[in-house]
């Protein structure tokens, strides 16, 4: 029997989750966005919700195209907030627009938005080595280095928890705990 992490046991979704995705290295410029426009919706409510409502996501706001993105006006953020499968929160619509116009700008500056963000983990993931979820982190050092960063270049809703958060979901850190099977998959090495 396969060892998990304790917080996918709960359902179906986060467990496939947990085992095909989370911690898993993204450097896809589209999947980096998704990750950040789902993280921001997700301040507030839990992972799952988000999930549960991801398909209709990648539906309401154009597979995450963000050059698309950047150009909503408001009568597509109204048809948005209109949207009953997606979380229906103003501030967060309006931070999507606005995130994607600054990954645009990241991108135009640093060649892509991948070689801007993984250069705070010097393009390698942080292989941590903890126990039990109890020890996770909701934020680092490193995440709130990123945080202020992107909120400096016109970002919102990208605290250093929801940054830490994208970390993890993007496979800059591994957060498995050690005795999981994901752990040493993605690269982990346990020395007990």
């Amino acid at each position: 029997m396969l060892i998990r992490c304790e917080w996918c046991l709960s359902d179906e979704l986060y467990l496939q989750y947990h085992d095909q995705e989370w911690g898993v290295p993204v450097h896809d410029e589209q999947k980096l966005f998704e990750f950040l426009i789902l993280e921001g919706a997700q301040a507030g409510l839990s992972w799952l919700t988000v999930l549960r409502k991801r398909e209709n996501y990648r539906k309401a706001f154009d597979g995450f195209d963000a050059a698309k993105i950047a150009g909503y006006d408001q009568h597509k953020m109204s048809e948005l907030l209109n949207n009953n499968g997606i979380i229906r929160n103003r501030l967060k619509i309006e931070a999507s627009v606005k995130n994607a116009q600054a990954f645009l700008a990241i991108q135009e500056k640093f060649g892509s938005f991948d070689r801007y963000i993984w250069d705070f983990v010097d393009g390698m993931p942080v292989q941590n080595r903890f126990k039990s979820l109890k020890e996770l982190p909701a934020e680092t050092e490193t995440s709130r280095t990123i945080s202020k960063d992107m909120k400096k270049r016109g970002f919102s809703f990208v605290g250093p928890t929801i940054i830490y958060a994208h970390m993890q979901a993007t496979g800059m850190v591994n957060d498995h705990i050690i005795h999981c099977h994901r752990y040493h998959e993605l690269g982990g090495v346990a020395q007990d």
